[in-house]
């Protein structure tokens, strides 16, 4: 029996529809949160353990704003102004705050100090844990936007100022 070879031109193709389809996979954002993020514990500011899941399921029928942020974080803090006139031109969006502060008592300070509004929650393991993984980042801050249904419309912003907030939360 007699096989044929491909030829180097159809190994070129080969590869290069390879590389468009794993440069297409690879720049796709997620649209639900993996299994992992979701069991993730979170400080509440009474000092009791919540996972993403929870927060996301009492918001249920809600857009939500993530705001991923630390007090030590210069484009955090310098963003804040911008962030409290965004909350009150979108009243009815649920504003939930995770800090990846180094430890609990300069969060709270930080809440205090920057008077910030919203639900606020201590990331136990920073970037480090499986909420950190999913977000697979290493600059903050960080905005998702979660629609009504629980599934991340917007995956990536690094600015409230990005117009891609607002488009995800009119949709």
């Amino acid at each position: 029996m007699l096989i044929n070879r491909p030829s180097f031109q159809s190994l070129k193709m080969i590869k290069r529809y390879i590389v468009i389809l794993l440069v297409v996979v690879g720049c796709t954002s997620p649209t639900e949160f993996s299994e992992q993020a979701l069991n993730d514990s979170f400080t509440a500011l009474d000092g009791k353990s919540v996972q993403l899941k929870e927060i996301i399921e009492a918001h249920k029928g809600k857009k939500i704003l993530i705001n991923v942020w630390a007090s030590w974080c210069r484009d955090c803090v310098v963003g804040f102004p911008k962030y409290k006139e965004f909350q009150q031109e979108f009243p009815e969006v649920k504003y939930v705050m995770l800090s990846t502060n180094r430890n609990i008592n300069s969060w709270k300070k930080a809440i205090s100090h920057y008077q910030l509004n919203g639900e606020h929650y201590f990331i136990k393991q920073g970037m480090n844990g499986d909420f950190g993984d999913f977000l697979n980042s290493n600059w903050i801050p960080r905005y998702l936007v979660v629609n009504e249904n629980g599934f991340v419309d917007l995956f990536k912003a690094k600015s409230i100022k990005d117009p891609r907030i607002v488009e995800a939360l009119k949709k």
